[in-house]
Formats: C-alpha cells, structure tokens, sequence
C-alpha cells in the first residue's frame, strides 16, 4: 500500500491504518456525527497524532471510510459469485449491504455536511454484472423468479439502501423490508 505521498508504507504503518479505519468505523456507527478523532485513536490503540498522519482531516478520515465501504461491498458480491450458495446468494447480498449501508450512516451525513456528496447509485450500477449473475444462479436454482429482471433487483438494491442511509430505519424496520422484497423475488407458490 503507498503512503499519501506515493511511498510504499512500512509493514507497520499498513496495520495501523487499518487499525484506525476499523476503529473509525466503529466509533462513527456508535457516535455518529459527535464522533472524535481523539476516540479512534483510542480505540485504535494508537497517538492521535498517528491518526492525523494518516488522515490529516476528519475528511480524509471519512474518505477512506467511504473507500473502505466500497471495497468490502465489491469483495462482498466477488466472494457470493465465487463460491456463495445460488440459492440464498443474492439474498445474503441484499442483507449485507443493507446493513453496510445503515452502519456507515453517519459517515455520509458527516461527507454530506461537508459538501462531499455520496451517490449510492453509481457505487451500485458498477457491481451490476455481479449481481446479475448472482440473479442467474437463483434462478437457475428457483430461489428467484424467472420473469424478475436485473434492472428490478438493481432498484430495489438501491431503494433499500437509500432507505437504510436516509430513512434511518432501525434493524428491525431493515428486516421486515428485507423479508418483503425476498418474498416478491421469490417463485409464486
């Protein structure tokens, strides 16, 4: 991994990056906007100054979450499509971005609050390929319907997450509509 300024980090460096985006996370999702540089160090089990060294703004702190987000929901669909079952694969999917999304809720607001917009839709359209394979294999397996087509699902895989980030709906509220949208996805009895 290279440094901010194109260096190849050290070995050491790179886990306490990751230490500070995992704390980060944490702190955000439980703090929300409140949330404090000073915390994630501590968490993090590292000097603010580390932090700052790293990610020299609360923005840039926020930016790498966001990345990070991204990269767990490309590395969520890649494993599904690689060896995920094609039954429920597309539905586990659904769940994990789902609660992705509802966890990093006060990473966008504070992105947005700082005029750094975060779109849901282009994020989404890029794994489009992937989540219609994974909808080709629960078709094949009859898990899903054979007339629901990808642009469908794509909409609901963005309706839900907009739903989640925006409408700051609770666990239980994510479930219930979860099990809604799988139970129109599914083959009519």
């Amino acid at each position: 991994m290279l440094s901010r300024e194109g260096r190849l980090m050290r070995a050491d460096a790179r886990r306490n990056r990751e230490r500070i985006l995992e704390a980060a996370e944490e702190v955000f999702a439980a703090a929300g906007p409140d949330a404090s540089t000073e915390e994630v160090a501590r968490r993090a089990g590292v000097a603010i100054g580390t932090v700052f060294r790293h990610f020299p703004t609360k923005g840039d702190l926020l930016r790498a979450l966001m990345k990070r987000l991204l990269q767990q929901v490309t590395d969520d669909v890649a494993e599904l499509v690689a060896d995920g079952d094609p039954e429920g694969a597309l539905f586990e999917f659904f769940a994990r971005l789902v609660e992705r999304t509802a966890a990093n809720r006060a990473v966008v607001s504070l992105l947005a609050a700082e005029g750094t917009e975060v779109p849901i839709t282009g994020p989404l359209g890029s794994l489009s390929d992937a989540v219609g394979e994974l909808l080709a294999r629960g078709q094949e397996s009859g898990a899903i319907a054979a007339e629901i087509r990808l642009d469908e699902v794509m909409a609901l895989l963005v309706s839900a997450c907009q739903g989640a980030l925006h409408g700051g709906w609770d666990a239980d509220l994510r479930r219930r509509t979860l099990s809604i949208m799988f139970t129109g996805l599914r083959p009519s009895a």
